[in-house]
């Protein structure tokens, strides 16, 4: 009865368009991104605006009603699925999905929870800026719930997660109550950052309903080279000389032959990017501002030309034009489509250790889990540049219908324990949800001891996205 209260009360006080009870319409949004989860929910709830958020919100709290908050549900760790049992109601931000502020001149604005990535890129690019985090699910998720993920992308290596891009949070907390972090103030020395305990809580600590964001100039131009190396560590040593000599590159991507082979036999139109062969390659993209008088091609070759001469970078390809430069990242976007047609069941690992440990960990990890199961591949391809590495373990000879479900979990629990013994973490941009909640409590139990305490304190009656994260 108190969801039937619940929904009642919303929709006398908030009007017809505020609750969803139609099961056809509910259906797309009771499973995970990956089809992995799948939940029940008898209706969905939809507030216009913060205040309405709020008034939903205390209401659920009198009724101890949960409520799993959700934007564009591209969660890839289940982290926005409501539970199978029904006892939650889901609560969409996608009404909300107003970008009430773009100031040019404070390299700012502000955004309510429900904008869809690539609706932000194409409002604010009218006005000469960028908000640059952008990944593959940008025409689908949201700013609410990329905030709530702390969610990275290609981007992060010059301009941090989103934790780094965020200004100022406006949430409605699990008694109802409303957290306003948008005041500009550039000191506030109020005890901890409410806004910063929200970011990368999931909604289990309350629901983020406007952010004000970072932007930047718009690129005038950028290019994107493809190198040929012989190790990863070749490529960490490449990096830092390339942060040596510029403060433009913005994305530095690593991936192994068989990843890139795999990509060209997969997918339609893909080419190799080089004359010969490698065990490694590189995508490198840097940019420039208006103003700038030297072309980003120039920057690359400037820079690569004495790598490639003392041996470095064994070959190097760079674009001459923005076809080329998509042509290349189209490439990195369809490893996991490639891989999983050339290769099929995989278990798929988003970890970051210290970017100076990755060639290491690399090698240990893949030589210990073909040690450990034999016949299995192991490799890693991802945002070398900020340390965060997809690191994929395939069936390989082991395979057959089942393998996933009979040796995944123990393939997992020994990736995890060679990330955390390489003093890294095991979930570096998707998130904890759902999938990694146990695997994180076995091997952070102070951790997890420190949430659950947060969690006690702010949301008592457990009403906040239940059975995620803790």
């Amino acid at each position: 009865m108190s969801q039937a209260e619940l929904i009642a009360e919303v929709l006398r006080d908030h009007g017809p368009q505020s609750v969803v009870t139609d099961p056809r319409d509910i259906e797309p949004w009771l499973s995970d991104w990956r089809g992995r989860w799948h939940g029940a929910a008898s209706a969905i709830l939809q507030p216009a605006n913060t205040a309405e958020a709020a008034s939903i919100v205390a209401k659920a709290a009198a009724h101890r009603v949960a409520l799993v908050a959700q934007g564009g549900n591209t969660s890839m760790v289940g982290g926005a699925t409501p539970p199978a049992d029904g006892s939650a109601l889901i609560l969409s931000l996608r009404r909300m999905n107003r970008i009430d502020a773009i100031d040019p001149v404070a390299l700012r604005c502000t955004a309510e929870a429900g904008v869809i990535l690539e609706s932000l890129h194409a409002a604010v690019a009218e006005h000469g800026l960028r908000f640059p985090l952008t990944l593959g699910a940008k025409g689908s998720a949201t700013i609410g719930g990329l905030v709530s993920t702390n969610a990275g992308g290609t981007q992060v290596l010059r301009f941090g997660t989103m934790r780094a891009l965020v200004d100022g949070i406006a949430a409605v907390l699990p008694d109802g109550s409303i957290h306003d972090g948008l005041s500009k103030l550039k000191k506030d020395n109020r005890g901890p950052s409410i806004d910063q305990l929200l970011i990368g809580a999931e909604g289990t600590l309350g629901i983020i309903t406007q952010v004000r964001l970072k932007l930047v100039p718009a690129v005038a131009a950028r290019a994107v080279a493809w190198l040929g190396l012989s190790s990863p560590q070749a490529a960490i040593d490449v990096l830092r000389a390339l942060e040596a000599g510029t403060d433009r590159i913005e994305g530095f991507e690593l991936l192994p032959r068989e990843s890139l082979d795999a990509a060209i036999a997969q997918i339609n139109g893909v080419r190799p990017p080089l004359a010969t062969p490698h065990p490694w390659h590189v995508l490198v993209e840097a940019t420039v501002d208006r103003g700038t008088d030297e072309t980003p091609e120039s920057l690359l070759g400037r820079l690569l030309a004495p790598m490639v001469d003392r041996g470095l970078v064994g070959d190097a390809a760079i674009s001459a034009n923005e076809a080329q430069a998509q042509a290349f990242w189209r490439i990195r976007d369809s490893l996991s489509e490639a891989e999983r047609k050339a290769f099929g069941a995989a278990t798929q690992h988003d970890i970051s250790v210290p970017v100076e440990a990755m060639p290491a960990f690399l090698e240990q990890a893949t030589r210990t889990l073909e040690q450990a199961f034999p016949g299995v591949q192991a490799s890693g391809f991802g945002h070398l540049g900020d340390g965060n590495i997809h690191f994929h373990v395939r069936a390989g000879s082991r395979g057959g219908p089942g393998w996933l479900e009979r040796e995944g979990e123990a393939v997992s629990r020994l990736v995890h324990d060679l990330v955390v013994e390489a003093g890294g973490s095991i979930s570096a941009e998707h998130g904890i949800g759902q999938m990694k909640r146990g695997e994180l409590a076995r091997l952070h139990p102070g951790r997890v001891r420190t949430l659950r305490a947060l969690k006690a304190g702010l949301d008592p009656e457990g009403i906040m996205n239940p059975g995620k994260l803790i």
